[in-house]
């Protein structure tokens, strides 16, 4: 067996892959077409942020079976294309979890002291005391956007310094806020009352420039915001005016939009900013914990077959994931179309598996479903290994019924989810062998095929109200490639699911809701 590695990692985790008899080899620095070259013949491939994984390099992969990240983050790996040549990709939360957090507070610390500024004005002979005038934490309030594993850590360090924490987290819990002592609030509110905001969110498109110069308008003056999350999350454009109009009293960053970050950033004129070069993770710890867990992982699964850590793969083995594979497809695409059209905390999630598919070990499924269920949650933290603790940890109820027949169908899986007092259905089948599709939406039938950019309209049922949503998306420009309308003739509406070849824009979803008959549009990513 062999192992590339071609990101710099501990050396801890390079001799426990030796030392099981796997060859190593590590080329760092690698460009795309070297890398592709060196993949031939390599089993095993150990990456940090670094490393592109795209599909191209996944096509050169002839004898590929696993990407491990040292690290959490994998949008750097193209899991579609990894999922399509049966690669499994592991990565290894947690084990920088406590760095990145007290990276945060070094952040929070430095930029109230002028700690980089004085530093630096002293190196240049200065002794400018009185200029670097700094402030207390303690007494302030910390607003921290997504309080997950690092967001939680933070607010515990925070709240050792005698902070206040509040908290934005459309995801989690109120009851479990309260008991980290973290006040929930909406965005606004955070916003509004923060003296200091700190981002701990992944970047999805959802994140994308979260926060803008709408948002920075919306916080106090002479708020400081902090982001050791991931670069892109913050309209670094805007950030720029907000630092320069004096709105804002400073920023820190630890990510940025385009890194390596050079002087062509405007940001790093300013000094009211400082900034680090992407050191969240970057603790001798830190890097130990991430090199052991992926050698270990990987070392495991080249040489027994075991997973651990997986986020396209559940924990099983390979005899009974191929009877499984088509189940845990449908799985996973139903419970990422309930994460997102749920509003609010998940409380409950019921699964019930009607005929065949109630005689086999449906654990993964059901794992599988979970994870992308949790992923708009708690995204790269989420896999399969540990999506049932995290619905534990968040209070979710996770329940399982089986019955033998499945009325109209061979085999159904239904996903009933409860937040608060909405609560979603949704059922789905498999055709043939492995095709998926959802045959029940609540109280519609229906028969579509879960996959690609898909846009969910819910219109009245009557004359002309379809040809107009058609007609709205070919002036657009935008090709509808399959359509499915499930019926409530009791109710006179209908339910839509469409398909189209490429991403609706805002801009078009909001025209399809201008037209007449149109009640709800929403867009689905499967």
């Amino acid at each position: 067996m062999k192992v590339l590695v071609t990101d710099p990692i501990a050396n801890e985790g390079i001799e426990i892959l030796r030392d099981a008899g796997i060859e190593v080899e590590e080329k760092l620095g690698l460009s795309p077409e070297e890398l592709r070259q060196a993949i031939k013949g390599v089993h095993g491939l150990i990456i940090r942020s670094n490393t592109k994984v795209t599909a191209d390099l996944v096509e050169a992969a002839d004898e590929l079976k696993v990407v491990g990240r040292a690290g959490t983050g994998l949008d750097n790996v193209d899991i579609p294309a990894c999922n399509k040549h049966g690669i499994v990709v592991m990565n290894t939360p947690g084990g920088n979890t406590n760095s990145a957090a007290e990276h945060t507070i070094a952040m929070i610390l430095a930029v109230s002291r002028h700690i980089p500024q004085a530093t630096a004005s002293m190196k240049e002979g200065k002794w400018e005391k009185k200029k670097f005038l700094g402030q207390e934490v303690a007494g302030k309030t910390l607003g921290i956007i997504g309080i997950g594993r690092i967001g939680s850590i933070v607010a515990q360090l925070a709240q050792g310094l005698k902070m206040k924490v509040v908290a934005f987290d459309p995801h989690i819990r109120p009851d479990l806020a309260e008991r980290m002592g973290v006040e929930l609030m909406d965005l606004d509110g955070v916003l509004a009352r923060a003296d200091y905001i700190s981002v701990h969110t992944p970047l999805t498109p959802e994140t994308k420039w979260l926060l803008n110069k709408d948002l920075f308008d919306k916080m106090k003056d002479g708020a400081i915001v902090v982001n050791c999350a991931r670069g892109g999350i913050i309209n670094e454009e805007d950030l720029y005016e907000a630092l320069k109009s004096g709105k804002l009293k400073a920023a820190a960053l630890d990510v940025f939009e385009k890194e390596p970050t050079t002087l062509e950033n405007k940001l790093l004129s300013l000094e009211n900013f400082i900034c680090t070069p992407h050191l969240g993770a970057s603790t001798k710890e830190a890097q130990e914990n991430v090199a052991v867990a992926v050698a270990r992982q990987i070392r495991d699964y080249l040489l027994n077959g075991e997973v651990r850590n997986a986020v396209n793969v559940p924990s099983v083995t390979g005899e009974a994931l191929a009877q499984l594979a088509p189940y845990i497809g449908l799985g996973e695409k139903i419970g990422a179309f309930q994460a997102q059209i749920l509003e609010g905390p998940i409380e409950e999630v019921e699964v019930i598996y009607q005929g065949d598919v109630a005689e086999l070990d449906t654990k993964p499924v059901t794992i599988a479903m979970l994870k992308e269920l949790l992923a708009p949650a708690v995204r790269e933290d989420v896999n399969s290994v540990n999506a049932p603790i995290i619905a534990e940890e968040r209070g979710i109820k996770v329940t399982e019924s089986k019955s033998s027949t499945a009325e109209d169908f061979t085999n159904l899986i239904t996903v009933k989810v409860k937040g608060g007092s909405e609560e979603n259905i949704i059922s789905g089948t498999i055709f043939g062998k492995k095709e998926p599709r959802l045959v029940r939406l609540n109280d519609f039938r229906l028969e579509a095929v879960p996959e690609g950019h898909m846009l969910l309209i819910y219109n009245e049922d009557r004359p002309g109200v379809i040809g107009r949503i058609g007609m709205t998306l070919g002036s657009a420009g935008i090709n509808i490639a399959r359509m499915q309308v499930g019926q409530d003739p009791s109710h006179k509406r209908n339910v839509i699911l469409l398909t189209t070849n490429e991403v609706v824009s805002k801009e078009v979803l909001d025209n399809l809701l201008a037209q007449e008959g149109v009640t709800q549009a929403r867009l689905l990513e499967l």
